[in-house]
């Protein structure tokens, strides 16, 4: 027995020594992989700006794609990617971008940034070419930006315009016998609706129309001004169901010629003067990020350029969501520091927790007392994502904005029924006081308990409006008729007051540098980027719980279970929410 505990413990001595040494192995290849010699631009060089990847308020990190799959571990933040196209107006080795626009992962916001650079890129007289096989809608709105966009002659535009469709649950929910017990504050707020309704209710059918109508208009607009047509004209295409084909895109003007691949880029091997037998210099954003210093930032004075984005949540948050305890120290930090002399926070959140966002709010408050703070709006800055931009001394939106959304719900589920009819499981127990076990979910809120729930609800709805009532310095009645956890558009935000002026967020970051009284300034952007190791142990652990998930259950399972993870966070904690994920088609 004394010879297997000494060959057992010998064994795992030198696993876990083989362990230690292979992490460290593992860290040498990945760090070799990242440390790549810097590319070099070259000359007669060609920008390919691919819409169909997603770019993120910040830079995404995940270094063992470069090891594992060979491919670029930073994906350019969507500031970077302005920032950079704005570079390469004056870049001599840049000749031009090509726009890849036949699909569009970004929002109409994110779209309406990227799309305001182009337009700007254009005033250096260097060409602007997009072409896509099948181009979508949102794919478009980028694309016509150019000077000339191809289509595929097999392939076709995308003219239908804009729908939105919500999940209902209810009809679910009472043949498993639950029951929601829902409280909420503001007639728009819906949501909701879907737990508790079979279909829409009038009140957010005239919200959803009007917001979706406005993203609509600015569609038409935009591609009215870009191929010298009329709205009314573009709007009747869809209405008729005119675009069904290329040629049918063709015929109408919406594109300026129907071309394979190797004839576009004929077309730009002739603006480049070279043979076609040459190869073009496609240069990638990711790898110019890497080449040339686009930021050109020397300066004692910072600017600090705070990120929240996602779930807003109490605690430290997890990736992709807004933690109030981070977010409040992160906050404080930029306040303190006697070198940030403003702070531009960047809000691309659909809300969260009613508690978690007022702690925002608070260290916002705080901070305008000592220096200015400027909100730049992202996709989505609603319900408890405007809670925390509402206090800023200047707010901006992008007209595609999704903002408001000024309400406030609580869920407390019962699954009494459902446990004892369905699974055969009945609860009892002892309490000491009447209300001990309330909420629970194991038996339904009885009267007493349901006013305590809409009087918490209701009262914290009043002081969300009280909220935005000090920060717009409106008074507490007019809040109110804007409120009612209504969602608007930029546009109509800015002409109802919650928004200040319709603009980027470099037209944010400028405007803060202004009000600092600051000519030169660096960025300091937040949450700050975390060391090689820390990136790897993140990604190893997402990645690794993630994938052994997605294997056992599929992809669309492993959303679905995404999406419930999201309702029990809501379960039982006041949320002021945006009502829908925004999904157009």
């Amino acid at each position: 027995m004394q010879g297997f505990f000494k060959t057992f413990f010998a064994s795992l001595l030198a696993l876990i020594i083989f362990t230690v040494i292979g992490f460290f192995i593992l860290l040498g290849f990945i760090a070799s992989a990242t440390s790549a010699d810097k590319p070099v631009v070259g000359r007669d060089a060609v920008l390919v700006l691919d819409l169909s990847g997603e770019f993120k308020e910040q830079t995404q990190e995940n270094p063992l794609d470069a090891l594992v799959n060979g491919v670029d571990h930073e994906a350019p933040s969507l500031y970077d990617m302005v920032r950079m196209i704005q570079h390469a107006k004056s870049d001599s080795a840049i000749k031009g971008i090509y726009i890849l626009c036949g699909n569009n992962n970004n929002g109409y916001a994110a779209s309406e940034e990227l799309r305001k650079a182009l337009v700007d890129f254009k005033t250096s007289k260097k060409f602007l070419i997009a072409y896509g096989e099948a181009i979508s809608q949102k794919g478009y709105y980028v694309g016509n930006a150019a000077d000339k966009i191809y289509c595929h002659p097999q392939g076709g535009l995308e003219w239908a315009g804009f729908s939105t469709n919500l999940l209902f649950l209810k009809g679910l929910l009472d043949k498993l016998e639950i029951q929601p017990q829902i409280f909420y504050a503001g007639k728009f707020k819906s949501a909701t609706e879907p737990l508790r309704e079979t279909q829409m209710t009038a009140a957010n059918r005239l919200q959803t129309s009007v917001w979706l109508g406005d993203l609509y208009t600015d569609f038409l607009h935009t591609a009215a001004l870009a191929r010298k047509l009329d709205t009314a004209q573009l709007r009747a295409l869809a209405v008729q169901g005119s675009i069904q084909t290329a040629h049918d895109a063709l015929q109408h003007d919406l594109v300026d010629g129907l071309k394979y691949d190797d004839e576009v880029k004929r077309e730009i091997q002739d603006r480049l003067h070279i043979s076609f037998r040459e190869k073009i210099n496609f240069v990638t954003f990711g790898d110019y990020a890497k080449a040339v210093d686009f930021k050109g930032e020397y300066s004692s004075n910072k600017i600090a350029l705070i990120y929240a984005d996602g779930d807003i949540v109490s605690g430290n948050g997890d990736n992709g969501q807004v933690g109030s305890d981070a977010f409040r120290a992160l906050i404080r930090k930029a306040r303190l520091d006697n070198e940030v002399k403003a702070i531009v926070f960047r809000v691309n959140s659909p809300g969260g927790s009613s508690l978690a966002s007022d702690v925002i709010w608070r260290e916002i408050t705080l901070t305008r007392k000592e220096k200015p703070v400027v909100v730049s709006m992202g996709d989505l800055a609603a319900s408890g994502g405007y809670y925390i931009a509402c206090n800023a001394d200047s707010v901006f939106a992008n007209a595609n904005t999704i903002t408001g959304s000024i309400g406030v719900f609580s869920i407390i589920p019962n699954f009494q029924s459902f446990f004892k009819n369905k699974l055969g499981i009945t609860f009892d127990g002892v309490k000491t006081a009447p209300f001990a076990d309330m909420g629970g979910g194991d038996r339904p809120l009885n009267e007493a308990e349901k006013r305590f729930f809409q009087s918490a609800t209701d009262s914290i709805y009043h002081t969300f409006k009280t909220r935005v009532a000090e920060g717009r310095k409106k008074e507490m009645a007019y809040i109110d008729s804007i409120a009612q956890g209504r969602v608007w558009t930029g546009t109509r935000g800015r002409e109802i007051g919650l928004v200040d002026r319709i603009g980027t967020l470099q037209d944010a970051v400028v405007s803060a540098a202004k009000m600092a009284d600051v000519k030169e300034y660096k960025l300091k952007e937040y949450p700050e980027r975390k060391t090689l190791l820390e990136q790897v142990m993140s990604s190893y652990k997402k990645a690794i719980k993630t994938n052994l998930i997605k294997e056992e259950i599929g992809e669309q399972q492993l959303r679905a279970l995404q999406e419930l993870k999201k309702v029990k966070q809501m379960v039982g904690t006041p949320q002021a929410r945006l009502p829908f994920s925004v999904s157009i088609h």
